[in-house]
């Protein structure tokens, strides 16, 4: 790789550290090495691009016509405990010796070794022990996670690759249930919180969705990336879905597969942030079982219990909040999330179960935050954070 991409990469480290943007980098990604959009035939380590080794020394073939599925490319089957192939293995390891020369000095940084791989568990495990030890020489404690191809099923085997291993990965990506929709998109959230022991955190680092083209798809496309996996609304209660269900990180692809930080993107990031300005997030959890009255996929619920609740609905709804455990007033405000405006509406006494109806379709956030009783003669305070 040439000195400009070095620039550039450690530019984009630096500019996201002053910004606290953490960065996933992901090693390597398949699809620059096999026939899609040519890119292994622009690859510099194919044999044909270099002159450091032949395809009869490196056992790397000329030409891959294959989708990177078909797992064509010896290149991921360097490693020892593979096909030990210490010719190519050398060049991989000195670019990612480069890397880490520059990463190292980032505390912002997570690693992720793939894009959507279906190769070998090794090769995965393989590269993330290799930066450990690196780290580790260099006195850097690091992060590491792998990235399976499409099963939308959170507990495939596959994934399960990365889930039974936190001696190898100490965190999990989980991007590949953002082409499910609706209920089906929050039960594989919630079945992953349970399954994932010791609990890591669980990144989304792509929601796919986007009507840029999903309107250009042919009908039979459309359940299959990008606009196959749903129209903007999609992508957007993704985002809400994965924060509301315990997510680490919520992030939208780039387009046209996703909304990337369009004004759409930028609108619920604010939203977001508004939320988050009001609701200590970092210590509720989800609890849409306090929820009753309620159709599949009409509101989610994260809650500190007796403290503070906010209750999702992706297109308006009216559903029942279980506060009978709290005989406490609650302050309420609902979120119209698509023009970032609070709306107070009057306080609501606990003991009870409460109905919450949005105050029409669309997306909208309920935020109900426990009152402190004050003082006689004081007025009434909400508690916080």
């Amino acid at each position: 790789l040439s000195d400009e991409y070095w620039r550039r990469f450690e530019a984009l480290l630096k500019l996201a550290s002053e910004r606290d943007i953490i960065v996933q980098i992901e090693l390597w990604d398949r699809f620059d090495f096999a026939a899609y959009m040519q890119g292994w035939n622009h690859n510099p380590y194919n044999p044909k691009n270099n002159i450091n080794y032949t395809a009869a020394d490196s056992g790397l073939k000329d030409v891959i016509r294959t989708h990177p599925g078909r797992r064509e490319n010896a290149f991921f089957r360097s490693v020892p405990a593979l096909e030990n192939n210490q010719i190519v293995l050398r060049y991989q390891q000195a670019q990612v010796d480069k890397m880490l020369s520059i990463s190292l000095r980032y505390g912002n940084v997570l690693y992720c070794m793939d894009n959507e791989t279906n190769e070998s568990a090794q090769w995965g495990a393989y590269w993330s022990r290799y930066i450990k030890e690196k780290a580790a020489e260099a006195g850097v404690e690091v992060h590491t996670t792998e990235m399976w191809d499409h099963p939308p099923d959170l507990l495939h085997e596959h994934h399960k690759r990365t889930y039974d291993h936190p001696e190898t990965y100490s965190f999990c990506d989980v991007s590949q249930n953002n082409s499910n929709r609706g209920q089906m998109h929050w039960d594989n959230i919630e079945k992953v919180r349970a399954y994932v022991k010791p609990a890591r955190p669980l990144n989304n680092v792509k929601i796919y969705g986007s009507d840029e083209v999903y309107l250009k798809s042919p009908p039979g496309a459309r359940d299959g990336v990008g606009g196959r996996y749903g129209r903007t609304r999609d992508a957007v209660e993704r985002l809400w879905r994965n924060i509301f269900g315990g997510m680490a990180s919520s992030r939208f692809h780039r387009p046209p597969s996703g909304l990337g930080l369009g004004e759409t993107a930028q609108a619920n990031i604010r939203s977001m942030r508004m939320l988050t300005a009001e609701m200590d997030v970092f210590t509720c959890e989800p609890h849409s079982g306090l929820l009753s009255d309620r159709k599949p996929d009409e509101a989610y619920c994260l809650a500190n219990p007796g403290k503070e609740y906010a209750v999702y609905f992706p297109d308006g709804g009216e559903v029942a909040l279980d506060l009978s455990g709290v005989t406490a007033s609650f302050a309420v405000k609902w979120l119209d999330i698509e023009h970032g405006k609070w709306k107070k509406q009057p306080s609501l006494q606990g003991g009870r179960k409460v109905p919450l109806r949005s105050p029409g379709n669309g997306h909208w956030i309920v935020l109900l935050v426990k009152e402190i009783a004050p003082p006689r003669g004081d007025r009434q305070t909400v508690e916080r954070k």
